[in-house]
């Protein structure tokens, strides 16, 4: 097995970006997180698809993980698998609370490995005071942490990050949500953003993930 990356290579080697789009008429915000693995395509779509696989980097997932079954994420999200072309797509919705997105998941070769993509996308209405509180960085840490959960399963075989109370913590886990949450920000003001309002809702992310202020602060 592979050594897994350290905090800096892991953070350097994630691709993020953000865009708007419509649905339905509506305006959204998409956020779009990406990394490439030294595994086959189909080993990688095993990995983001199989309910024994998924608790190993990213949560318990029961449901029925087919075309039309609903799923839940312990502890987080559910929703409804809106299609599915093993071994390279699928979407679903991503439901929390009143709060309804969408996830679109891609798995593609890249050289001599398998591309993982995954967009997020939100109504821009609805989310409009959240979204300039906390930017894009409220959810993209969250997908980076699972990445690099991924990342450590799939070259060692082993679990992803430590899923314990205090990770956040210690040095490795401070100075991973910190570069998250800074990268993440920096999309933001790629994309628009004044840097004043990005780095703003940087700093409240960063303090939500490291545990030191209310989440809506």
């Amino acid at each position: 097995m592979s050594v897994p990356n350290s905090v800096e290579t892991q953070i350097k080697a994630v691709s993020r970006g953000l865009d708007s789009r419509t649905r339905e008429g509506r305006e959204t915000r998409v956020s779009t997180i990406s990394q490439s693995y030294p595994t086959t395509v189909e080993d990688l779509w095993e990995a983001c698809t199989s309910a024994e696989r998924l608790p190993r980097w990213f949560a318990p997932v029961s449901g029925e993980l087919r075309p039309g079954g609903t799923y839940q994420v312990e502890g987080n999200a559910g929703g409804t698998v809106e299609s599915c072309e093993a071994p390279r797509s699928f979407t679903a919705t991503w439901e929390y609370g009143d709060d309804v997105s969408w996830i679109a998941v891609r798995v593609a070769p890249d050289g001599d490995g398998a591309r993982l993509t995954l967009e997020h996308t939100a109504y821009a209405d609805t989310t409009a005071e959240f979204w300039e509180r906390f930017g894009p960085g409220a959810t993209g840490v969250g997908w980076d942490l699972a990445l690099m959960g991924l990342e450590r399963h799939l070259t060692t075989g082993s679990d992803g990050p430590p899923e314990v109370d205090g990770w956040e913590r210690t040095d490795e886990g401070r100075r991973f949500i910190t570069a998250s949450s800074a990268r993440w920000a920096e999309a933001s003001v790629e994309a628009g953003t004044p840097p004043s309002q990005a780095g703003a809702a940087r700093d409240r992310t960063t303090a939500f993930y490291l545990g030191e202020a209310p989440e809506g602060a």
